[in-house]
């Protein structure tokens, strides 16, 4: 009898991409916002990381809106490493939006309109109403399952208690897809919401704490709540201004989000939003929170789009703009003039400029170990050495390039560990920018187009085209 052979199945929600910033954890400062050396996946640029922890702080106070930074430096010295640990630094409350300056020519929709958009995605709403909840541990969750299938819903019972009483509840269908959502057990203590039916798990109750077998460890434990189980309670959503113009402005409504396609928004539109949650703030119903809109490739902008951020900043509802360029004195685009990081004078005159330096040896190893930490590759010390001086000599980007490129060249000959032989194989396999230029300057005559060879005359194009 033939054996029968399964395939090995992978377990796809388990799989985490790894990018080139993933190892970033914030900006690696500490409480008197000085910059460690290594921190959350941060090396080096210290007074880089200062800078960013200080506006950091305003944003968090609130004593900062409507203003920009410029993180501006040579390529590969962490600028958007920069601006992804102030992302995550901020959580979740705070909106954080990511641009890149020539997305905005590519997109079905004007350049200001997209530039709005990124605007009102930055700007978060934090609304505040009262609303009826039923909040207790779970006693018990009784599920009647038809005896026929598709005979009949299911239906069942919910046991629910405080300190004070218990009572049990009817089930329906929809309500017991959503306790099997959310995993709800007894000793569970969970949040209903009366309007919507929205099931929330706030945690374990204190009183099964000693149940191992129903505990891991992110467990929350909290009280069990006293008083009726109905009370009304004040409930905060925050969503950002962009997504408040997409449910107002389509016909599909709250759907309109998932659909990908906002298309332009009227200004008629944002005008009657901004009035009402201007009311909302005079009533007290809702607070702004400014978030941060971050632009890389800044110099990749036009003069029109200078000019709507320009006007935009201005605007009382203005989200932090932190933008970042590699580009030394270079021509503003849509224009003949130069300027420096081929920003506008005026725009340029508005921004905190924060610069960042090459990396040093040291600084490159560094990085080198928590990207292999990162990507789980084992590393020998001399590899190691090896790959900071290619790092040195070419760029950082290259080098860590080399990492995963050297690892599966060790698979392929059954070692564990990645040695000197893997670096040197991969490195002559993988050009850098000098390689590459010296091997194009080596065989420019055999590339078609070339505009080297028209230097020197046309008479060998010429020649090629015959042959």
């Amino acid at each position: 009898m033939a054996e029968l052979k399964l395939s090995e199945s992978r377990d796809l929600t388990r799989i985490e991409r790894i990018g080139a910033h993933s190892h970033i954890r914030g900006l690696g400062l500490d409480f008197s916002l000085e910059a460690r050396d290594v921190s959350e996946g941060m090396v080096g640029q210290t007074q880089a990381r200062k800078a960013a922890g200080v506006i950091l702080q305003m944003i968090k106070d609130g004593k900062i809106a409507g203003r920009a930074i410029l993180l501006a430096g040579q390529p590969g010295t962490g600028k958007t490493a920069i601006a992804m640990g102030m992302a995550k630094s901020l959580g979740l409350e705070t909106p954080f939006a990511m641009l890149s300056g020539s997305e905005l020519f590519s997109l079905e929709m004007s350049k200001t309109e997209a530039l709005m958009q990124a605007f009102r995605k930055s700007i978060g709403v934090r609304i505040k109403e009262e609303a009826e909840v039923i909040e207790g541990e779970v006693v018990e969750i009784q599920i009647d399952r038809p005896a026929v299938s598709g005979a009949a819903s299911k239906t069942g019972k919910l046991t629910l208690k405080t300190t004070d009483m218990e009572t049990v509840y009817d089930l329906g269908a929809k309500m017991i897809e959503a306790l099997g959502k959310e995993k709800a057990q007894s000793g569970d203590v969970i949040a209903i919401d009366k309007a919507s039916g929205k099931i929330t798990k706030l945690g374990r109750s204190f009183s099964r704490s000693r149940d191992y077998d129903a505990m891991g460890p992110q467990t929350k434990f909290v009280q069990c709540p006293d008083g009726e189980l109905q009370k009304r309670k004040e409930v905060v959503h925050c969503v950002t201004l962009h997504e408040i113009d997409v449910i107002n402005s389509r016909t599909q409504g709250f759907l309109a989000l998932f659909t990908g396609d906002t298309g332009e928004i009227r200004a008629e539109v944002r005008e009657q939003i901004d009035t009402k949650v201007a009311e909302w703030r005079e009533e007290g119903k809702a607070e702004i929170v400014p978030g941060v809109l971050f632009i890389d490739e800044v110099h990749m902008l036009d003069i029109e789009c200078f000019s709507f951020l320009n006007r935009a900043l201005e605007n009382e509802m203005a989200p932090i703009l932190v933008v970042a360029t590699n580009r030394g004195i270079t021509t503003i685009r849509g224009t003949n003039y130069k300027s420096p990081h081929g920003i506008p004078i005026d725009l340029l005159d508005r921004l905190l400029i924060i610069t960042t330096q090459p990396y040093s040896a040291d600084e490159i190893r560094k990085i080198l170990d928590i990207r292999c930490q990162e990507e789980d590759v084992e590393m020998s010390e001399d590899a190691k050495q090896l790959l900071t001086k290619i790092g040195h000599e070419t760029s950082l980007r290259y080098a860590i390039h080399l990492i995963t490129a050297s690892a599966l060249n060790c698979q392929k000959r059954k070692g564990k560990v990645v040695e000197v032989q893997d670096i040197t194989r991969v490195y002559s396999l993988f050009l850098d920018v000098r390689r590459s230029t010296q091997y194009l300057m080596e065989y420019q005559k055999e590339y078609m187009f070339n505009e080297a060879a028209m230097v020197d005359g046309g008479e060998d194009d010429t020649d090629a085209m015959h042959d």
